[in-house]
């Protein structure tokens, strides 16, 4: 009983998280997920429902998550520069901004996007 609140709760706060953010092919949004073991991050343009560019940690052997997250945050700016994509909107879902999910925003930030 408890996990379906938990889950419930969880779906709740990433639809009020989502229903203020809207990505275009401009400016792209970035969606993270994170489980308990990986990272998942994808920019999306909702105009067209298309994903331009994911990137995950499953192929990343070293490192503790955080610095994963951080590595992953530069990964996913450089492939945003390479479909000429500068801003962007963050999306971290019902994720606290706390962490992993910081940690790969800073990484972003330090690749070189603007949010």
């Amino acid at each position: 009983m408890a996990q379906i609140k938990k889950h419930f709760l969880r779906a709740r706060r990433a639809h009020r998280t989502r229903a203020r953010l809207h990505g275009t092919a401009e400016r792209p949004r970035l969606s993270v997920f994170r489980s308990a073991k990986h990272f998942t991050a994808q920019l999306i343009d909702d105009n067209t429902g298309k994903t331009m560019a994911s990137i995950n940690d499953k192929e990343m052997k070293t490192g503790t998550p955080i610095e994963k997250a951080a590595a992953l945050g530069k990964l996913i700016a450089e492939n945003a520069k390479k479909a000429s994509i500068e801003t962007i909107i963050f999306d971290r879902g019902s994720y606290a901004y706390h962490g992993r999910v910081k940690a790969f925003a800073d990484g972003a930030r330090e690749g070189g996007l603007k949010f």
